[in-house]
């Protein structure tokens, strides 16, 4: 929730609400976030983690410890209680900006990569190797889930709506949100450029983007990344198929006059949109792979991980653009995909110019 929820709007209508009925004592309100982790895992991840909690008053405190520590492993993940809601409302918002923020700090050099041969990939895997900074992801296409895409804004709004302040001290946060919420934008530039480089044009190509979640081996479509990577071929006029072993139907395309709402689709910030309706999800991965002429690895599905160039060009039927978006490509699949007449691209993978160069050369 925004920060001041609790106290500054729950806790006062509470109050109100106790006065009516003639109840003399004070609400006992808590505020403990959420920390889960979407997938095979998830009830785990909610029961064995590290939780936050804080009261209204002291009584709530206590009675919100107790709760916890009866449901929650906390002899192995202590509680950290804190002194008051807006502290620990404050702590979930911040969590989450910090890491959407990580993000978008490196697709600046993502495109310096790109730029000057570099990959990005290996550049992270070795900044990796020093504890402090051990925690660094491939930004992939955008960020995407019900956390990381709002929360930052969330913060925001509350400073000024909730809370009452009226000067802009928030610079960092919502620029990390215009960044992670148009990334995908230069996938379809990515995919542009290799279709050009092959001699075709990407309006009328037929584009395949496997996978739709917003992570790997999840169901969850919301705020994918991949919605605006395909929003972003349509208006360039390519005609779209989409696989996914998760996904069963994307519903922010079928429905995309009413979902989320009527007006909301981010279907209106793009023109050429009305026939994406007609999305759906393919299944079997050997039927979408056929007779297309763009690949783009979009999610680090476990399926689309170690998957052959040899068997995958044979699958469509001809020398494909491969476009990855996740680092999923070793350089050995890349120079072999070059070998077999298709054209590589991949966000932050600056490299993949000198290993066309050499097979070239050779």
């Amino acid at each position: 929730v925004a920060p001041g929820t609790t106290e500054q709007v729950a806790y006062p209508i509470m109050k109100k609400v106790f006065k009516k009925r003639g109840i003399k004592s004070d609400p006992l309100l808590a505020h403990s976030y959420e920390r889960v982790m979407p997938g095979r895992n998830y009830v785990a991840s909610i029961r064995d983690f590290w939780r936050v909690c804080s009261g209204i008053n002291e009584k709530a405190r206590m009675r919100v410890e107790k709760f916890l520590t009866e449901v929650l492993n906390t002899e192995k993940f202590p509680l950290t209680v804190m002194d008051r809601p807006i502290e620990s409302e404050t702590a979930k918002i911040v969590e989450n900006s910090y890491r959407a923020t990580i993000l978008a700090f490196l697709d600046e050099w993502s495109l310096f990569a790109e730029r000057n041969g570099v990959d990005l990939l290996k550049v992270i895997k070795a900044i990796k190797m020093r504890p402090t900074h051990n925690n660094m992801i491939f930004p992939g296409p955008g960020i995407g889930g019900y956390c990381l895409p709002k929360d930052g804004g969330l913060g925001l709004w509350a400073y000024k709506h909730i809370l009452g302040f009226e000067d802009d001290i928030f610079k960092i946060t919502p620029m990390a949100i215009d960044i992670n919420d148009t990334r995908g934008l230069h996938v379809g530039q990515l995919t542009r450029d290799a279709l050009r480089n092959m001699g075709q044009p990407i309006a009328g190509a037929d584009v395949l983007v496997l996978g739709a979640a917003y992570r790997e081996d999840v169901g969850d479509t919301r705020y994918s990344g991949s919605e605006i990577v395909i929003r972003k071929l349509a208006e360039m006029g390519a005609e779209i198929r989409v696989h996914d072993p998760y996904v069963e139907h994307w519903w922010e395309f079928e429905q995309q006059d009413t979902f989320p709402g009527v007006g909301q689709s981010k279907s209106r910030f793009f023109r050429n949109q009305e026939k994406l309706k007609e999305i759906r999800i393919e299944q079997n991965l050997d039927k979408a792979l056929a007779s297309a002429e763009a690949v783009i690895l979009a999610v680090p599905h476990k399926a689309y991980l170690k998957m052959d160039p040899d068997k995958v060009v044979k699958k469509i039927g001809h020398p494909a653009a491969i476009i990855d978006c996740f680092g999923i490509l070793t350089d050995n699949d890349i120079r072999r995909y070059f070998e077999l007449g298709c054209e590589v691209k991949g966000l932050g993978r600056g490299h993949i110019q000198r290993i066309k160069d050499e097979i070239r050369k050779g």
